[in-house]
C-alpha cells in the first residue's frame, strides 16, 4: 500500500486497526514499537494524534468506509481531485450494518475510494452470516460473479487474488489507481501467515500473549491456580441454567469466545446465537425473542453496547421488555485504551427509564443475579462486570435469590460511609484492616438504578461524610446518583465525596497502572481515606 500509493497525502485506513503493526512499523514508529500498548507507549490501533500516516483513528471495526468515503467526498469538494483514499477492511468486519451503509451510499457517487476487503474468513473467532458465505463461494469459483453482490452496488469489482502474492498485488493495486470512482479489491489471505501455530489456531493467536518468535510457542508463565475469569463464570452460569430453563438464549454479537458464550454455542448450538459484528441487529433479536417469552441474555462488552444504544431505548426499553444485558469488560481494560475501555455504561444508561442496572462485587453476587432474573422478570436488566479474574477458585456455590433493589453492609463503623458498586469494592475489603479500626463502614449497593433508597436514608442519618467508588465515569455516573438522592431528600448537610473515572479518555497500559494514573490503586484510596 505505501508503495503504490502516495501516503501520507493519499489517505490509508484501517478498519478495526490491529492488523496495522505492519503499517505502524513503516511509518516512523519502528524504533518505538516495542512501547505497543505500554503505559506511556504507542496504541494497539491506528491514531490520528500519533502520527501523520494514520489518516483516521479506528478500534471498533466498520467504520473504514464511512470514514473513506467521507474523506473522498471532502477532497472532491475541495478540488483535489488526484487524491486517493483506500479503507482496508476484513471479511468479519464488512458484515456489520455501518459497513453496509458506507457501501450503499458509496456505490451512487463517482467518490474515489478503494475499498480491500482482506479475507481470510477470520475475526477474532471464525466469521459468521451468509455474507461470510457468499465470499465463500466467489473464492470457490463458483458462479456467483453475474450476481456479484458488490458489483451490484456500482463498485468495480476485482478479485478475489492471493493476497500473499505479492507480484500479482502491486500488478492490480497499481492498475486499479488509474480507473476513477468506488472500486473494490478482493484479496485472499491466511490470518496468521508464515507463522504455523498462528496459521493452525487462528483463534488462540490472534491475542495469544508472548511467543517464542521461531517456533511459535507460547510463552506461558507456571501454572498456580487462579479464579475463573468473569466471562467463564458467565459462560458456565448460563449453560447451568440453560438446561433447567428452556427459555434461556444466549446472543453475541461476535464475540463468543471473548464472552465465553462459545461454551453454549457448543453444547447447546440451537440456543445461542453468534451474529457476526452487528451489536444494533444483537440488540434488536434480543428485544423480538423476548416478545415472545424467550429469556435472552445478550452478552456484550461494554464499549461494544455504545453501537446499540437507539435500540437499547427504543426496541428494549420503551417496550419494558425483559432483556438481560451482561455486559462484559466493564471498567477499564488494560492494553486496548481508550477505544475498549468500558466506562460510559453506567451514565448512558442511567438515564433511561425501565432500566435496571446491577454491578456483582464478585462472582458469587454474578451467579446469582444470572440465576435470579431468568425466574421471571417484567423489565430490562443491565449487569456489568469487568475483564479478568474474579476472587475465588471455587466458585460454584448453590444458587440463592438476590432480593431486587437491597444493597448490603459488608463491614460497620462510625464516621465515614464508603458506598461502592462492581468489582472495585473489593479494594475496599483489602484495605479495610488498615484502616482505623470501627471508623469506616462499607457498603456494597449492587443496584445503580433503582437505588436502594431505605439503606440510603439510614447511611445518610447515620454519617456525615459519604464516599462512592465506582470503576466508570464520575460524570453522570453512580456518585451522581447519590448526589441526586440527596439533593431530593434534602441532605444538605452531609458531604458526598465521588471517586471514579475522571472527566476524560484513558489510554492504553496495564490496568493497575491505570489506576494508580487517575489515583484509584488500593493505596491511593487508602491514602485518601487516611487523609480524611
Amino acid at each position: 500500500m505505501h508503495y503504490i500509493f502516495n501516503t501520507p497525502n493519499d489517505l490509508l485506513i484501517w478498519d478495526v486497526g490491529h492488523q496495522a503493526y505492519g503499517h505502524k512499523i513503516l511509518t516512523e514508529r519502528r524504533k518505538i514499537f516495542d512501547t505497543n500498548r505500554q503505559l506511556g507507549g504507542i496504541s494497539g490501533f491506528p491514531k490520528r494524534s500519533e502520527s501523520k500516516y494514520d489518516a483516521f483513528g479506528t478500534g471498533h471495526s466498520s467504520t473504514s468506509i464511512s470514514s473513506a468515503l467521507g474523506m473522498a467526498i471532502a477532497s472532491k469538494i475541495k478540488g483535489d481531485f488526484n487524491k486517493h483514499h483506500i479503507a482496508v477492511i476484513g471479511d468479519a468486519s464488512i458484515a456489520s450494518g455501518m459497513a453496509f451503509e458506507g457501501l450503499n451510499h458509496a456505490g451512487v457517487t463517482n467518490a474515489n475510494i478503494l475499498i480491500i476487503l482482506n479475507d481470510n474468513s477470520m475475526g477474532i473467532d471464525p466469521s459468521v452470516g451468509a455474507l461470510k458465505n457468499y465470499f465463500t463461494n466467489v473464492k470457490a469459483g463458483k458462479k456467483v460473479r453475474k450476481n456479484n453482490i458488490i458489483e451490484a452496488l456500482n463498485f468495480n469489482y476485482s478479485g478475489p487474488i492471493d493476497g500473499h502474492n505479492l507480484d500479482a498485488l502491486l500488478t492490480e493495486l497499481e492498475r486499479l489507481k488509474s480507473i476513477k470512482g468506488p472500486k473494490f479489491l478482493h484479496i485472499i489471505t491466511t490470518k496468521g501467515k508464515g507463522l504455523l501455530k498462528a496459521e493452525e489456531n487462528q483463534v488462540k493467536y490472534h491475542a495469544p500473549g508472548k511467543f517464542d518468535k521461531n517456533t511459535g510457542e507460547l510463552i506461558t508463565p507456571k501454572k498456580v491456580p487462579q479464579p475463573p475469569k468473569y466471562q467463564d463464570v458467565f459462560g458456565e452460569t448460563i449453560i447451568e441454567l440453560a438446561k433447567i430453563n428452556k427459555k434461556i438464549v444466549g446472543i453475541t454479537p461476535a464475540m463468543p469466545t471473548g464472552s465465553s458464550l462459545k461454551l453454549m454455542l457448543d453444547e447447546i448450538p440451537d440456543r445461542a446465537f453468534d451474529v457476526g459484528i452487528a451489536e444494533q441487529h444483537a440488540v434488536t433479536l434480543a428485544a423480538g425473542m423476548a416478545s415472545q417469552g424467550l429469556i435472552p441474555y445478550c452478552t456484550i462488552y461494554s464499549t461494544f453496547l455504545q453501537r446499540a444504544y437507539d435500540q437499547v431505548i427504543h426496541d428494549v426499553a420503551l417496550q419494558n421488555l425483559p432483556v438481560i444485558f451482561c455486559i462484559d469488560r466493564a471498567g477499564l481494560v488494560g492494553e486496548d485504551g481508550a477505544t475498549h475501555h468500558g466506562i460510559f455504561d453506567i451514565a448512558f444508561l442511567r438515564c433511561i427509564p425501565n432500566m435496571v442496572i446491577f454491578a456483582p462485587m464478585n462472582e458469587l453476587e454474578f451467579r446469582n443475579i444470572l440465576y435470579t432474573v431468568q425466574l421471571g422478570i417484567n423489565f430490562p436488566i443491565a449487569i456489568r462486570y469487568p475483564r479478568g479474574n474474579a476472587t475465588l477458585i471455587d466458585y460454584k456455590k448453590p444458587f440463592t435469590k438476590i432480593p431486587f433493589y437491597k444493597g448490603v453492609c459488608v463491614s460497620e463503623g462510625n464516621e465515614i460511609a464508603i458506598l461502592s458498586i462492581g468489582s472495585i469494592g473489593n479494594k475496599i475489603k483489602k484495605i479495610q484492616k488498615k484502616l482505623p479500626k470501627n471508623k469506616v463502614a462499607h457498603y456494597n449497593m449492587r443496584f445503580i438504578k433503582p437505588l436502594d433508597e431505605a439503606l440510603l436514608h439510614t447511611i445518610f442519618k447515620k454519617f456525615k461524610t459519604i464516599i462512592t467508588i465506582e470503576d466508570s465515569v464520575i460524570t453522570g455516573g453512580f456518585g451522581s446518583a447519590i448526589l441526586e438522592f440527596a439533593s431530593t431528600n434534602n441532605y444538605h448537610s452531609n458531604t458526598v465525596k465521588r471517586l471514579g473515572i475522571p472527566d476524560k479518555f484513558i489510554e492504553h497500559g496495564k490496568t493497575s497502572k491505570l489506576f494508580e494514573s487517575i489515583n484509584l490503586s488500593e493505596n491511593d484510596i487508602l491514602n485518601y481515606l487516611l487523609s480524611i
